[in-house]
């Protein structure tokens, strides 16, 4: 990557050649020795050169790094952390990160394997010798020489006997390859900690994925303190060796000598990962061949964002209260979980696809493009450093967005210029995204600045669509997820939105724009409800309180909602674990959930309650599938990790037809706009803004696109990132990415 506008010519009498690139805390460029020896040089950036919180942490990974300058690490060359503009110079690293190996080439296997796990082990062990404790082990700070593997980047690092900096209100660390003691009580860790890293990333390495992996970055960091780790796909000697380094308790744990002679008597093949799916993209880190960039607090990059799963939602074993704190603290980190929509329509993320005014605006009529339309794209940054994506709801000639730190913005559909935007003050929460619009009021949540310490965390609050003024805001309890698997706290309806009032004891209804009560109804005794949009009806899915506050609903009752009354219809109880999908032919559709213990594997059975008579039929699938799941015109379709999408009739469980597609990671179904016969094509998307055209009959492709952003595939259950307004498509992708164009011209693939 050539020098841009406003780099430096030289550091530290070093000559620049190229910027290899840039993270939270600094740039990365590669530069000369008078001898001609190339070598990268870290420049912290300069809004942090007066911090000195960052200064000490600067000198602090200054002097670790020259304490373990050896075989297995860059060697420092130079560096100077008391200038004005601190900087450090290391030996220039040819090779890709292991990131960037695996997301390439898939994962590891026989002598390949066992020499990475090798050469790790032994970097680890020289670094702990000279009393350094590395804290940050990940792919991307693994970079594959010609001459075996390097351990790069100690930003985080620190001496075995020294005091770790309180960097008040940071989480460091990257979820994945973290310890449970990093997580817990980050202040005590020692050398078994990174013993811990390296068993995850030795897992990653052989499967493409982590032993804790979970579709967020509070989830994951869960499953690491509590649950045991997924090693059925490593293959059998490595497992032996690695599962002893991934106990809870440090002090069970192999050191890295130990470690060492284990991992020589390995065989020199040790097989395969067993068919690991291995097109995932997670942690890779953009800098090419060097040293790479600290990425932590607010400055997280793609190395701690919640990235893509092979497999289906968690349902960790745990307080409700506990999940919600754990969320706050690792949203610090980046990432997010997306918002859900139930609706029939699969549309946007207001009510399922009504529209706000009991329209279904998904499939409205073919209309004309907006005057003066081109196709375009943005960004709606949340000016907190986080990377996340945003949601978008079409209205008239507006479109509105919201989701992270950014409670709602207003674009101009037709050339996505931006009119207003509001943002939330709080830590950016996962799985908020805005809530919907009508003609005049916006609905989106905030995350209060206090939220840490507060049980009213979350507000619905609403906005006047012309001028963004606040036109009311209200506390409201936030455990959809626990019921639905995604987070969709607010529903609106028409005029109304409904949601749990923040003490969890009754659903109420609101007028959108005026706030004004028009009713509130108590949940039935000893149970906690959510309300549930599917077609044209509402329902409030609830589940006896003790379930609910151990995130285990195996008992759930539906009821229908009267939108009117607020009455509740009676109980109709269902087999659970199930997840809630939308309507066939006005009865709900909910998926059941095949568990072992607390693991949840993938959709085993199909199930329809029928408001009416209150019966229930269940049909078992023709597999389990991992999935994203959403529902059109009657019919469920699974979009599972590898691109597979699949659809299925809901009254018989049977496969109507399964397509393999370019996009690994998507959510979806949404419909284009009817042409008069129905959908001519359901959308789906990935993270990275991969879209693809799908025909309803017999799932033949119509077409597709390449990436449009830098993101990964996407986690499981992801709410649509596709908007339809009349020939109009918006699509969301990662790092608050927006992008338009024509539905009959869409962009060129290749």
């Amino acid at each position: 990557m050539s020098l841009r506008g406003g780099d430096p010519a030289e550091i530290g009498g070093y000559p620049l050649e190229a910027r290899l690139g840039s993270g939270g805390m600094g740039t990365v460029y590669l530069a000369r020795t008078a001898s001609g020896r190339p070598v990268a040089i870290k420049l912290i950036h300069q809004q942090f050169a007066g911090d000195e919180e960052f200064r000490i942490r600067f000198r602090q990974e200054v002097a670790a790094a020259r304490r373990v300058s050896g075989a297995f690490t860059a060697a420092v060359v130079d560096a100077d952390p008391e200038a004005e503009h601190p900087w450090m110079a290391t030996a220039y690293i040819e090779g890709h990160t292991l990131a960037q190996r695996i997301a390439k080439s898939g994962p590891l296997t026989g002598a390949d394997l066992r020499t990475l796990a090798i050469g790790l082990t032994e970097a680890l062990r020289d670094i702990h010798r000279v009393g350094v404790v590395h804290r940050d082990l990940k792919p991307s700070n693994v970079v594959l020489s010609p001459e075996g593997p390097r351990v790069i980047d100690f930003g985080i690092s620190r001496a075995a006997d020294q005091q770790t900096l309180t960097m008040t209100g940071r989480v460091i660390g990257t979820p994945p390859f973290m310890s449970p003691e990093q997580l817990q009580a980050p202040r005590g860790v020692g050398p078994r900690s990174d013993v811990f890293s390296l068993g995850t990333l030795l897992v990653y390495a052989a499967t493409g994925q982590g032993p804790f992996d979970a579709d967020s970055p509070y989830m994951t960091a869960y499953q690491v303190v509590h649950e045991a780790p997924q090693l059925t796909a490593v293959p059998a000697a490595l497992r032996a060796v690695v599962e002893p380094c991934l106990d809870k308790d440090p002090e069970a744990r192999p050191s890295a000598d130990q470690l060492l002679e284990r991992l020589r008597d390995l065989p020199v093949e040790l097989g395969d990962a067993g068919g690991v799916r291995s097109g995932r993209t997670r942690d890779i880190d953009t800098q090419h061949h060097r040293p790479s960039v600290e990425r932590t607090g607010a400055g997280a990059g793609p190395g701690v964002s919640g990235g893509a799963l092979d497999g289906p939602r968690p349902r960790p074993r745990r307080r409700r209260r506990t999940v919600l704190a754990a969320a706050l603290a690792v949203a610090a980190l980046g990432g997010g979980i997306a918002a859900l929509q139930l609706g029939s329509s699969g549309g946007s993320p207001d009510d399922g696809g009504d529209g706000g005014d009991g329209k279904d605006r998904t499939v409205a009529a073919a209309e004309a493009l907006p005057g003066g339309f081109h196709p375009w794209r943005t960004t709606v940054p949340n000016d907190r450093g986080i990377p996340d994506e945003v949601r978008c709801v079409p209205r008239g000639d507006a479109l509105f967005c919201g989701g992270g730190g950014t409670l709602a913005t207003r674009l101009r559909i037709s050339d996505g210029k931006q009119v207003w935007k509001v943002k939330s003050p709080g830590v950016p929460m996962q799985g908020m995204h805005i809530v919907g619009a009508t003609d005049d009021t916006v609905l989106g949540y905030r995350i209060p600045d206090d939220a840490a310490s507060t049980d009213e965390r979350v507000q619905l609050v609403a906005l006047d669509a012309r001028t963004s003024k606040k036109l009311w805001a209200r506390p409201i309890g936030t455990q959809s997820q626990i019921y639905t698997g995604r987070s969709q706290d607010a529903v609106l309806t028409g005029s109304t939105v409904l949601s749990a009032d923040a003490d969890r004891t009754r659903i109420e209804a609101r007028d959108v724009h005026s706030g004004r009560t028009l009713w509130s109804t108590p949940f039935p005794g000893g149970r906690q409800c959510t309300p549930v949009p599917a077609g044209g009806r509402m329902y409030a899915m609830c589940a006896p309180s003790p379930e609910v506050d151990d995130v285990e609903v195996r008992h759930p009752s539906v009821h229908s909602v009267d939108l009117k009354s607020g009455s509740l219809g009676e109980g109709i109880a269902v087999a659970g674990p199930v997840h809630p999908v939308g309507d066939s032919k006005g009865r709900l559709v909910l998926l059941h959930q095949r568990m072992k213990g607390p693991e949840f594997l993938g959709y085993d059975k199909v199930l329809r309650v029928d408001p009416g008579s209150g019966r229930v039929t269940a049909r078992p699938l023709k597999r389990t599938y991992s999935a994203t799941t959403g529902v059109v015109d009657g019919t469920v379709y699974f979009a599972e990790q590898t691109g597979r999408i699949s659809a299925v009739d809901p009254a018989t469980g049977r496969q109507k037809w399964s397509r393999q597609t370019s996009v690994e990671g998507a959510s979806g179904p949404v419909p284009s706009a009817d042409q008069g016969g129905g959908a001519g094509a359901l959308y789906f998307s990935s993270a990275s803004g991969r879209v693809v055209a799908l025909s309803p009959r017999g799932g033949t492709p119509l077409w597709s696109t390449d990436p449009r952003a830098e993101g990964l595939t996407g986690e499981v259950n992801a709410s649509p990132r596709v908007a339809v307004s009349g020939r109009v498509v918006v699509v969301t992708a990662a790092r608050n990415t927006v992008f338009a164009f024509d539905a009959t011209k869409p962009p060129k693939s290749g």
